[in-house]
């Protein structure tokens, strides 16, 4: 026989799981013998905050490109102020982790063993979904985890560039089969038939333009993260390797400046 239904109302604690979710801060400098380093909880917050924030971001690129290929664009220009707004959030959320001082990262650092922000699988998916696929990323999760399972899945569906050109193409422009059609599994390389078009949209589409424009700040919500956040390294860790044996700063700052929509930003110089 099914369960009978519960007859607990529903209160703010149960609805978001709040006492589940105060108990997954486990500080491992902490102990029976030792009292937790004090840091390492703000530590563990920050970035599981991240990573619900990652969760959401990935919520709303998929509604994003939704809209876009349905030619919404009330709704995916909703939906990119959202987003924007997030990455401002993630962005303020460095300024947090830099009132901790390099020693007292130090103080419980070496606890962190092989555990590396490096190993986020949902910033890898939000890269994927913004165009930035590499296969070689996929191997740094271990085979059969949830999160290899959706970057394996992400690297054969359409990105955000994909979804834009296919807004495009709605509006009436003249977009090329070859971009249309393109392997999604390969990076967005720079067209002067997609610049011919976004010239001319530029000039006359008030409604494409806005559209485009929020797409270039994206792109650059993101350079700025990065920004912040290679700076960050630096500040605590300085030319250190990273924990989990990554390159810290020197990798991040390879990141850095990388245009996601290449188009976007070359064809200015001919505006």
């Amino acid at each position: 026989m099914p369960d009978a239904p519960s007859t607990k109302p529903l209160t703010y604690a149960s609805y978001l799981k709040i006492d589940e979710l105060l108990a997954l801060q486990e500080p491992r400098s902490g102990g029976p013998a030792e009292a937790a380093e004090h840091d390492e909880t703000l530590f563990i917050v920050i970035h599981q905050v991240y990573e619900l924030w990652f969760k959401q971001v990935l919520h709303e690129l998929a509604h994003l490109q939704r809209a876009l290929e349905a030619n919404d664009a009330p709704t995916a220009l909703d939906t990119f102020k959202r987003i924007l707004t997030i990455l401002k959030i993630l962005v303020a959320q460095v300024d947090i982790l830099e009132t901790m001082t390099p020693v007292q990262f130090n103080s419980f650092r070496s606890r962190l063993d092989s555990a590396s922000g490096f190993q986020s699988a949902q910033f890898r998916e939000v890269e994927f979904v913004l165009g930035k696929k590499r296969q070689g990323m996929v191997r740094h999760h271990p085979e059969g985890s949830p999160g290899r399972a959706r970057l394996e899945a992400l690297l054969g569906r359409p990105t955000l560039w994909d979804s834009y050109l296919r807004f495009l193409a709605e509006r009436g422009y003249p977009v090329p089969e070859e971009h249309l059609a393109r392997d999604v599994r390969q990076a967005v390389e720079p067209s002067p038939e997609i610049q011919e078009i976004l010239l001319r949209l530029y000039r006359e589409d008030h409604l494409a333009r806005q559209m485009s424009e929020r797409m270039v700040d994206l792109d650059e919500g993101i350079q700025e993260w990065r920004y912040r956040h290679v700076k960050m390294v630096e500040r605590t860790i300085g030319a250190k390797i990273g924990t989990g044996g990554s390159a810290g700063a020197e990798y991040l700052r390879k990141t850095l400046f990388e245009p996601l929509f290449p188009d976007l930003w070359q064809m200015r110089s001919r505006l």
